[in-house]
């Protein structure tokens, strides 16, 4: 199945076109943890317009100040249906001096674009965006579309699951892609077949109702941030396995005809190490490769700390308060409510006397492990060929995409259809994404298009 000459003709031709309008996009700073500017707004207004303009009905989910986008494009109720989603909320920039030029002015060289949501996920969304806009110019859509894209990706999606609850019937497609990752190098095209899960919490430990005078008081009181960076010490042991009680009670081997493909794949550590700015990759578990250690174990990790006085020279405080925000990245059969009630249970036994602990649960979800044997499959794997050059290979990726377990859930066929590359900073300074990957998953996703709408004549 080759894709439509007139569609691959009108991605070639517009592809400085399709540029300046990911730039346009990416010049909203829609920060997910940063709603109350109107950035968020601003994306949802400018996503309504571009596919109000494809022919698509387009309608706001919950929550009101970071709505999901919901839009739908209905040609024949006979025909068969693809969901997209995506995200348009981006990470906060970070440390603006550790950028080239500002995050949010969007600058194309070298064949890159360069801005804070870049390849995480705006690029890409427009490369679906592309597609749909070429098949609409020209031979119009041969299948029925459905786009869900969210606005609180960045911050755990805590109502994602019950907005998918709420219209799972509206969602019902045949099948379901999800853009919102990365291939494993430069040049081997890939498609995930298994995500990590997701726990993560804030723990903080209260102690005295106020900061105090460290001189007069040292001594007497426990200090927060002590009892808190020996309890966050504490749930690794010296061989980097963590200790939390059943941590690894459902943590399945993998198995050996995956692990032969894995060894397959290339993947230099040293170059890996050099890319991260790291002289070692002595991280998780000893005794394990890397590979394992990203993609097939579970891991927990603490994301920030902080405590007491951070401000320019000295001031000798007890802190009233310490907080540690933790997250864990959890593999196929892990609960990851069992693991919450593990944190919980670990964080009480680790509080000492003069201390009072509380954790709060941000957000969890599952690990999920993807069918490469189904015909949605098949159809991307040949899109992406098609689109690439070269049949890609299964991979597995050690973050968490919410969506994913939740749409499998709900009984859809689900493809990882991912297009960033290891270089693209995600979450990082000097965010970027190939303008290479843009046009080529344009037509990987024009191309799946095609192939679903050819298997159901």
């Amino acid at each position: 199945m080759m894709l439509d000459r007139r569609v691959n003709e009108y991605l070639d031709s517009h592809r400085d076109e399709s540029v300046r309008s990911l730039v346009e996009f990416l010049r909203i700073p829609s920060i997910a943890n940063n709603s109350a500017d109107g950035s968020c707004r601003k994306a949802v207004d400018w996503l309504r317009r571009t596919l109000e303009g494809l022919g698509f009905t387009v309608e706001e989910l919950p929550p009101r100040d970071r709505p999901m986008v919901l839009a739908q494009r209905i040609i024949n109720p006979a025909a068969p249906t693809l969901l997209i989603y995506n995200h348009y909320d981006v990470q906060p920039p970070g440390e603006l001096d550790k950028w080239t030029t500002p995050p949010f002015e969007p600058d194309v060289r070298d064949g890159f674009v360069y801005a804070r949501g870049a390849s995480d996920d705006k690029g890409q969304l427009m490369a679906h965006l592309m597609a749909l806009e070429a098949w609409d110019k020209t031979v119009g859509l041969p299948v029925n579309v459905k786009m869900l894209i969210e606005g609180e990706e960045e911050v755990g999606s805590p109502h994602l699951k019950d907005v998918l609850e709420a219209h799972a019937s509206r969602l019902a497609a045949d099948a379901a892609v999800v853009s919102d990752g990365g291939w494993h190098d430069d040049d081997t095209p890939t498609i995930t077949q298994a995500l990590r899960g997701l726990v993560y919490v804030e723990i903080t430990f209260h102690g005295p109702t106020a900061d105090l005078h460290s001189g007069i008081h040292g001594g007497a009181v426990v200090n927060p941030i002590n009892a808190l960076a020996a309890c966050v010490a504490a749930m690794h042991d010296e061989n980097g396995r963590v200790t939390l009680e059943g941590f690894y009670d459902d943590v399945d081997e993998v198995e050996p005809a995956i692990l032969r493909q894995w060894e397959s794949l290339r993947f230099d550590e040293s170059q890996y190490a050099r890319e991260l700015g790291v002289d070692s990759l002595a991280g998780g578990e000893k005794g394990l490769p890397v590979l394992i250690r990203r993609w097939a174990r579970p891991t927990l990790d603490c994301n920030g700390i902080c405590g007491g006085y951070t401000g320019e020279g000295s001031k000798t405080v007890i802190p009233s308060h310490a907080t540690a925000k933790i997250s864990t990245r959890l593999v196929a059969r892990q609960d990851d409510n069992k693991i919450v009630e593990s944190i919980k249970r670990f964080v009480a036994s680790h509080t000492p006397a003069g201390i009072r602990s509380t954790v709060e649960v941000f957000a969890h979800s599952p690990a999920v492990v993807l069918s490469h044997n189904t015909l949605a499959m098949k159809t991307a794997s040949d899109a992406v060929a098609e689109a690439f050059g070269k049949t890609p290979k299964l991979i597995r990726c050690g973050a968490s995409v919410p969506v994913t377990g939740l749409l499998q859930s709900m009984g859809l066929d689900v493809i990882l259809l991912d297009l960033g590359l290891p270089g693209d900073a995600w979450h990082s300074p000097n965010e970027r994404f190939s303008l290479e990957q843009l046009f080529g998953g344009a037509r990987a996703s024009a191309a799946m298009i095609q192939n679903m709408a050819d298997m159901a004549r």
